[in-house]
């Protein structure tokens, strides 16, 4: 671990002189590049700096015993005793600040959420989470983009799907893919029974143009009205924007926009993401060490968490995570369980980079 550390602050240190370089900073692409990797390393270093100045602290204070009375020995004891405390605690910070880093972290992410068993039910509560997801990019100030909605006449959604785009969007929503379900009294229902619904959510990092290169030819590219219920998105020009993949069948469409451009520009980028996606899950299955560190992120048909109201419970069943905040979650508290997720993922990859 130690050689890790002393390998991150030479580069960390290295990249402070780079940094400095004129030709460096007149070269956007370039400085942008490192400044990222330094902002990645820093904690660690940091992290690093800070444990090495509490084990000189200990080794200070331990000369100190030679040469001293009963009284300021026990002093001096004590604080020897404190500060090794303080030392197992960072060397356990360190061990999860060195665990692999999902590359895609820090990116935007785009959201699919699609109406699954329930009927109208389901569709209500695709409108919920979708308002969910939106409240808690409000409270981390991350910004809201709609690329393409199906709504129902009693205001559902039979899918929406949206971008979040904020420094870290990725790693606070990549745990919500998955089946969520809801348990609760439909507003149509008039024997007041519980009636069990199913949404999917697909979360996708959005790809960047070197990873994915789309051959214009595989490109079939349809043009139509937007439309929508209750006469919303109607659009009387033909500025919906509907792409076929040809090689992989895929299908995106986008008509939120009143611009042919910005509906098309929006829809490519939903393409390269479910693109990335397949790519992506290809090179997983031949990391089956990689996948039995993850918490149930990615995989679209596990059941991941169930809203019960009649309770007020909400369950997330991949760490048997269970709170009764339903009104509080559904505003878009949620840091909660994503901070639950983190930390019990954290605690696969140790366990898994011990057994490796």
């Amino acid at each position: 671990m130690f050689e890790k550390l002393e390998i991150f602050e030479k580069r960390n240190n290295e990249l402070n002189r780079i940094l400095m370089d004129p030709a460096v900073i007149s070269d956007q692409k370039k400085c942008k590049e490192l400044s990222k990797e330094q902002k990645n390393i820093l904690p660690i270093v940091e992290k690093y700096a800070e444990y090495k100045n509490c084990k000189k602290t200990i080794e200070e204070d331990k000369k100190l015993l030679d040469n001293s009375d009963k009284d300021f020995k026990e002093l001096v004891v004590s604080e020897i005793n404190e500060y090794e405390e303080k030392l197992e605690k960072i060397k356990d910070e360190l061990k999860v600040l060195l665990l692999p880093k999902d590359p895609n972290d820090s990116r935007n992410v785009i959201i699919e959420i699609r109406a699954g068993a329930g009927g109208e039910e389901a569709a209500l509560f695709c409108s919920v989470l979708f308002r969910m997801y939106s409240m808690y990019s409000e409270l981390k100030r991350f910004k809201v983009d709609i690329v393409d909605v199906k709504e129902t006449e009693l205001g559902g959604y039979k899918e929406i799907s949206f971008m979040i785009n904020g420094d870290g969007a990725y790693s606070r929503f990549k745990y919500e893919s998955g089946v969520h379900r809801v348990q609760r009294v439909p507003e149509t229902e008039a024997s007041g029974r519980i009636h069990t619904s199913t949404v999917t959510v697909a979360v996708l990092p959005e790809a960047e143009d070197v990873e994915i290169e789309i051959n214009p030819s595989d490109l079939q590219i349809d043009t139509f009205r937007a439309s929508g219920a209750g006469g919303q998105h109607i659009n009387k020009t033909e500025s919906a924007i509907r792409i076929t993949h040809k090689p992989s069948g895929l299908i995106v469409e986008c008509q939120d926009e009143r611009s042919q451009f910005k509906n098309k520009e929006k829809a490519m980028k939903v393409l390269k993401a479910r693109l990335l996606e397949i790519k992506t899950n290809e090179q997983n299955e031949k990391l089956a060490s990689t996948r039995r560190a993850q918490v149930g992120t990615g995989d679209r048909s596990e059941r991941i968490r169930t809203y019960n109201y009649p309770q007020g419970r909400v369950t997330d069943h991949r760490i048997g995570l269970t709170l009764y905040k339903l009104e509080s979650i559904l505003n878009g508290n949620i840091d909660e369980i994503v901070d639950a997720l983190v930390t019990a993922e954290r605690a696969a990859q140790l366990e898994s980079s011990l057994v490796d």
